[in-house]
């Protein structure tokens, strides 16, 4: 079949949720047995969010082949369990940059480069680029309509439904039912200011997706079909779910998948849904609680950490068991609160992350979870003051530091990584995407995994320093993951310790509701035997 096309945009405002509603219609249209791909465009001029502050954006989402990408990519994967690649994840400075690539390279062949079409001809490259690959392109607009850098995208967008057959395309607008507590109503006037600026731009929705703390009664659904022009059975109610993953069958029983499907004139339009049921009433029944602390940095906005967060509760979901996570700053943390702090936890989490602020508190957080015999896992920078720690208060080595945050220390116990000694730019340029990993056998590595050969994704420039493997290891600080020419350490772990472990890597990239990240399940599980 020809390749459909799904847009998705947003109005009113900003934060409606149109990650998850595309992420929940993926899911819902694999579920009748399409191949589905989700794709992002974001309206910034940055490349990619990879050199943003995580306040900017939250959490940086690496994909398989390295590239640094929107948030909302983990989403697109955790529901649809599908690993996406850099043409899901297209910017405004992506497409400027090529285009004016080509224009000094001469492609253009002296013509005066615009807008239309040549920034408009490589946006649709990025959307056609999944032709024959796969049979439905869902593609999320970042921002609001109307906001003026995100205009080109939206002309694209456009464009692609002449260009195409009307049943191969369909846009779908979510907005928002604001409710006035004042006079007890829901209010569509937003809804239909948001429909007539998008209609301005050449685009009739077919489909209304509307957000809502409150039911939508039918008559409020029938005036928006009315004023906005589309099918009272098109407007559809986007209610707060329970639970995250519990948004797919609610849009289902709304009529959402149902609806596409019509447009797009597919023929399998009864879903396939029951694994999905019956994993959203396993986390209905669950039983108990354990209570994680998660230790980092970037704490004012919490979707700094977000697929972290997810994976502790994919953790839990194998588990059968609430996780209640704590985000914790570092920063607050000294050698003299740490027990105060923490030990109401029953597993502490260290994450990755950049610079050398809150460093002291991660360290002291790491010490306490070793000397007390809590459950602990250390992510990238996680492992790497992991192995900060043990050799200053177990080798002894008190100096020990990261080259990254002391390049005085006589003990470097992490250092720069050999290729990137010669790096200048910083975008881009890290370690980036999917590396193999062999695991020694006999470790609590390989009892977490259950194979020797595992492969992860990563983000960073800083590595074990080789040098002191052989002290560290004798204390008791194992290196149980290692890169298959031997040269990179990927996992540590304390022997001494019931669950102590660490990795350079990041495993919350593919961590899965229904299939959670190895690491994650395993440390749920410590934390859940030590209550």
């Amino acid at each position: 079949m020809n390749t459909k096309y799904i847009f998705i945009t947003g109005g009113v405002v900003s934060g409606l949720g149109k990650g998850i509603t595309a992420s929940s219609l993926g899911r819902l249209l694999k579920n009748r047995g399409y191949r589905v791909i989700n794709q992002k465009f974001d309206p910034y001029i940055n490349v990619d969010p990879g050199t943003m502050s995580p306040y900017e954006h939250g959490e940086v989402f690496v994909t398989e082949d390295g590239a640094e990408t929107d948030l909302d990519l983990g989403h697109y994967e955790r529901f649809t369990d599908v690993n996406l690649n850099r043409n899901c994840s297209v910017s405004s400075g992506q497409i400027y940059q090529s285009v004016l690539n080509k224009e000094r390279r001469g492609d253009y062949l002296g013509k005066t480069v615009q807008v239309i079409p040549h920034v408009t001809n490589e946006i649709k490259e990025k959307i056609y680029s999944f032709d024959g690959q796969t049979d439905i392109v869902i593609t999320e607009l970042g921002g609001t309509i109307g906001d003026i850098e995100g205009l080109a995208f939206v002309e694209s967008i456009r464009q692609v439904g002449l260009e195409k057959k009307p049943e191969d395309v369909v846009y779908i607008h979510v907005t928002l039912l604001p409710y006035i507590s004042g006079s007890c109503e829901l209010k569509s006037k937003p809804t239909q200011h948001s429909v007539k600026e998008l209609q301005s731009f050449g685009i009739k929705p077919d489909i209304l997706v509307c957000r809502s703390e409150r039911d939508i009664p039918k008559e409020i659904r029938e005036k928006l079909a009315l004023f906005c022009n589309v099918r009272p059975e098109n407007v559809i109610p986007n209610l707060t779910a329970e639970n995250l993953y519990a948004v797919p069958l609610m849009l289902e029983k709304q009529g959402l998948a149902t609806a596409v499907c019509k447009h797009l004139q597919l023929e399998n339009i009864e879903p396939k849904n029951q694994e999905w049921e019956t994993m959203i009433e396993d986390i209905k029944n669950m039983q108990g609680q354990v209570r994680i602390a998660l230790v980092g940095k970037y704490m004012q906005l919490q979707d700094s950490y977000l697929s972290v967060a997810e994976s502790l509760r994919h953790g839990g979901f194998a588990n059968h068991v609430n996780v209640d996570i704590a985000f914790i700053d570092s920063e607050t943390i000294t050698p003299d609160n740490v027990k105060y702090v923490l030990q109401e936890y029953d597993g502490i989490l260290v994450p990755g992350g950049f610079g050398n602020r809150g460093i002291d508190g991660k360290i002291t957080a790491i010490q306490y979870a070793r000397e007390n015999n809590i459950p602990f896992l250390g992510i990238c920078l996680g492992m790497q003051m992991a192995v900060v720690e043990f050799a200053r208060h177990v080798l002894g080595l008190t100096d020990a530091n990261s080259a990254e945050f002391s390049e005085t220390t006589k003990n470097p116990v992490i250092h720069i990584m050999e290729t990137q000694k010669s790096v200048t730019k910083k975008g881009g340029t890290m370690r980036l995407g999917s590396y193999p990993c062999k695991i020694k056998k006999d470790s609590l590595a390989y009892k977490i995994y259950e194979t020797e050969d595992i492969s992860e994704r990563h983000r960073h420039r800083f590595e074990y320093n080789n040098d002191y493997k052989e002290k560290l290891e004798q204390a008791g600080l194992i290196c149980s993951g290692i890169s298959p020419d031997g040269t990179l350490v990927e996992i540590v772990e304390n022997i001494h310790h019931p669950f102590f472990i660490a990795g350079q890597f990041h495993p919350e990239f593919k961590s899965r509701p229904d299939r959670p990240a190895p690491l994650f399940k395993a440390f749920i599980k410590a934390a859940k035997e030590i209550k």
